[in-house]
C-alpha cells in the first residue's frame, strides 16, 4: 500500500466528486519506482469505478498521464506525485473528469484564447512547498486548452535528466525545451510571462479609493479586511498575494494554530479578503508615491491609482550577500530555500551563509540530505538559539567557520566553490563545494519610496503607535516598518492598527 488509511479516507471523499470517467495511461518498467507508481495507480482505480487504467509508452518511465476518455489532456506526472504534489494529483483527477477549476472566468477566457503549441515541463522536489502552485497552474492550463501540455517531473526520480539539464533549483519550468522560469509562479504570473497582461488603462479608470493597501502579505490582508469592514472603499495592490510567507514552510508560532504552512496560510488570507468588497489588483508593483490633493501611487505598468489614504505593507525580502558570483549563479547552485532546493544537492557538499536561527535551521535540515554542510558566519559567534547550536554540533557532517567574510562564490556554468577571508588573520581560504544557501536575514521592500517617506538607515519605514508615517494619510505596517520584531502575528496586528489609524484619519479629515 502506498497511501495510508487517513489519506485514503480523505481521498475517497474527493473521488466521489469525479464527474466523468478518466483514463490513466501508465508507462512503467520493472524498477522499484515503477512498481510503487503502479501500486498507487491501482489503489486509485480500486477506489473509483470512474478511473480506468491503460498501459502505454510515454516519454519518461515511470510516468502516467491523466486523460478524458478518447481525448489527450496533456497532464502527465513523471515519478510518483506524493508529498506536497499529492494535492496536484487529486486536483488533476477532478478537473480532467469535468469539475471546473476554481479560477476567475476572465482568467479561463485568457487561457482558452492562447494560440500556438506550448509544451511545459516542471522539475519539482516532493518536499517543495512552492512547486505545487506551479504544477497546478500549468495543469489547469492543459485541461482548459488542447494546445497546452504539462508534465510534472520529480527531480529525485530522474536524477540523470536533472544533472544533464543543470536543474539546481525547484520549481524549474521549461517551455518547448527552453527554460521558462524558476521559483514559485501563480497562474496569473505565468499568463503575464506569456504576454497576456492587464491593460494599464483599466487601472487608470478606477475611482479614487478611501484606503489603498500596497502589499498582499499578512499585514496588507489584515489592513484590508479591517478597512473593508468599516464600509469604506478599499483596494489592494499586490505583486503576489501572500508575500514572503509563500516562501515559508512550517509555521508553529501562529497562536491558536499549532502548525500550518506558508502557502496554506496565504490561501486562507486571500479567501478571507475575497469575502469583502475589496478590489484586489494582483501582479502590480508600486513605483512612486506622491501626496497631492489625493495620494497618487504610480505602478510599474504606468497606471496611476488615487486614494484618500494609503497603507504601505510591502514586507521584506531575503538579504543578498552582495558578492561576485551570487547573482550569476542564482538557481545554478546559489539558493535561498533549503526545503525546496535541498533534495537537489543530495550527496553533495554545500555551504550555508549565516549563523542566525534561519541559517542554523537550514544547516540542520540540509545535513540530513547532503554529504557535508559548512556554516559560514561573519561574526565571532553564532547568533542562533543555543538549542539549535547544540543540535548542529551533534551532527557528524557539519562544520562551522566563524569570523569569516564571504568574498566570492565561484564557478563556471554552476557553483564549484566559495572563497572567504578569515577576519582575524586576514588570510584567504577557498572551499570546493556544489551549493551555497544564503540565510542572512531580511531587507525591507521600500527602495521605491525614495525620499517621499521617512525611513531608517536600513530602509525601514518610521511609524508611530497608530501606524502613521511622516506624511498625513500615509500609514505603514508589517516587516517594511521599524517594528522591533518581524513575525507574522505581529504583522497582522500592525496591519489592523494601521487600518484603524487610517479610518480615524478619514473621519477627522
Amino acid at each position: 500500500m502506498i497511501l495510508d488509511a487517513d489519506i485514503k479516507a480523505q481521498l475517497d471523499q474527493y473521488l466521489q466528486l469525479l464527474e466523468n470517467d478518466i483514463l490513466l495511461k501508465v508507462s512503467a518498467g520493472t524498477d522499484e519506482l515503477s512498481r510503487d507508481m503502479l501500486a498507487l495507480v491501482d489503489e486509485l482505480a480500486a477506489m473509483s469505478s470512474k478511473i480506468k487504467i491503460e498501459n502505454t509508452t510515454l516519454v519518461r518511465t515511470p510516468s502516467f498521464s491523466v486523460n478524458r476518455i478518447g481525448e489527450e489532456t496533456g497532464v502527465t506526472f513523471a515519478g510518483i506525485p506524493l508529498g506536497h504534489e499529492f494535492t496536484s494529483l487529486v486536483l488533476a483527477l477532478l478537473q480532467v473528469s469535468g469539475r471546473a477549476p476554481k479560477v476567475d472566468q476572465k482568467v479561463i477566457d485568457q487561457i482558452k484564447g492562447i494560440k500556438g503549441e506550448y509544451h511545459f515541463e516542471t522539475y519539482v522536489s516532493l518536499s517543495c512547498h512552492n512547486c505545487p502552485d506551479v504544477v497546478q497552474a500549468l495543469n489547469v492550463m492543459s485541461v482548459l486548452n488542447p494546445s497546452i501540455t504539462h508534465t510534472m517531473i520529480d527531480g529525485a526520480a530522474f536524477k540523470e535528466e536533472v544533472e544533464s539539464k543543470n536543474v539546481m533549483a525547484v520549481p524549474t519550468v521549461l517551455l518547448n525545451g527552453e527554460v521558462f522560469g524558476s521559483g514559485r509562479m501563480t497562474l496569473e504570473e505565468i499568463l503575464a510571462k506569456m504576454g497576456s497582461t492587464q491593460d494599464p488603462s483599466e487601472l487608470n479608470d478606477k475611482e479614487p479609493f478611501d484606503v489603498l493597501v500596497i502589499g498582499g502579505g499578512p499585514s496588507g490582508a489584515s489592513a484590508a479586511v479591517y478597512t473593508a469592514r468599516k464600509g469604506i472603499r478599499t483596494g489592494i495592490v499586490a505583486e503576489r498575494f501572500g508575500g514572503q510567507i509563500m516562501d515559508t514552510l512550517g509555521i508553529e508560532n501562529f497562536i491558536s494554530v499549532k502548525y500550518t504552512e506558508g502557502p496554506k496560510l496565504a490561501a486562507s488570507l486571500e479567501e478571507h479578503v475575497k469575502e469583502y468588497d475589496i478590489d484586489v489588483m494582483n501582479l502590480q508593483r508600486a513605483k512612486r508615491l506622491e501626496k497631492k490633493e489625493l495620494i497618487e501611487v504610480e505602478l510599474e505598468s504606468g497606471a496611476v491609482l488615487k486614494s484618500k489614504s494609503v497603507i504601505l505593507s510591502t514586507g521584506a525580502r531575503w538579504r543578498n550577500v552582495g558578492v561576485p558570483g551570487e547573482a550569476e549563479f542564482k538557481n545554478k547552485g546559489v539558493a535561498y530555500c533549503p526545503h525546496c532546493d535541498g533534495p537537489l544537492f543530495e550527496g553533495k557538499h554545500v555551504a550555508v551563509i549565516g549563523g542566525g536561527n534561519s541559517g542554523i535551521e537550514a544547516a540542520i535540515d540540509l545535513a540530513g540530505i547532503v554529504k557535508h554542510v559548512t556554516v559560514i558566519e561573519f561574526s565571532a559567534e553564532l547568533k542562533a538559539d543555543s538549542v539549535l547550536q547544540d543540535r548542529l554540533n551533534s551532527l557528524p557532517n557539519t562544520t562551522v567557520i566563524k569570523n569569516a567574510q564571504t568574498k566570492e562564490i565561484t564557478g563556471t556554468d554552476k557553483v564549484n566553490g566559495i572563497t572567504y577571508i578569515d577576519r582575524e588573520t586576514e588570510e584567504e581560504h577557498h572551499i570546493e563545494l556544489q551549493g551555497v544557501f544564503v540565510q542572512i536575514g531580511l531587507v525591507p521592500n521600500t527602495d521605491w519610496l525614495g525620499d517621499a517617506i521617512e525611513r531608517t538607515r536600513t530602509g525601514e519605514i518610521v511609524v508611530d503607535k497608530r501606524g502613521a508615517t511622516n506624511i498625513p494619510g500615509v500609514f505603514a505596517a508589517g516587516d517594511c516598518t521599524d517594528s522591533a520584531y518581524k513575525q507574522i502575528i505581529i504583522s497582522m496586528g500592525s496591519g489592523a492598527t494601521a487600518a484603524l489609524g487610517a479610518f480615524d484619519y478619514l473621519i477627522r479629515n
